[in-house]
């Protein structure tokens, strides 16, 4: 029995400073190929020793506030996704609310 391997590419473009410039990536089973992207946040887990493996990067030129909005988003992703994973509600909906807190203290709610 085979099994099928899906992958996902990112290519990230450095400056001399090892800073990133350029943020490709590619997810051929999606649909994605060679998309750009300003920032990524990656996360792995690690169940052997019990730790999250992360990976953040973002553009020299990303601007502060589309990374108030990224950031944003990506918490309220994350309670959907908790709430997905543990059927949780309770601690989803708390999550939510942190995350409408999140966008009133860097006034988001206006651009949402």
């Amino acid at each position: 029995m085979s099994k099928k391997i899906s992958p996902i590419h990112i290519d990230v473009s450095l400056d001399e400073n090892n800073i990133p410039e350029k943020i490709q990536w590619s997810a051929p089973d999606g649909g994605v190929d060679n998309e750009l992207a300003q920032a990524m946040f990656l996360a792995l887990w690690d169940g052997r020793n019990q730790e999250t493996l992360k990976m953040d990067l973002w553009i020299k030129e990303m601007p502060l506030d589309q990374m108030k909005l990224f950031f944003h988003q990506t918490l309220v992703t994350m309670s959907d996704t908790y709430l997905k994973a543990t059927q949780d509600e309770k601690m989803s909906a708390t999550m939510k609310d942190f995350c409408d807190y999140f966008a009133e203290k860097l006034e988001l709610k206006k651009d949402l």
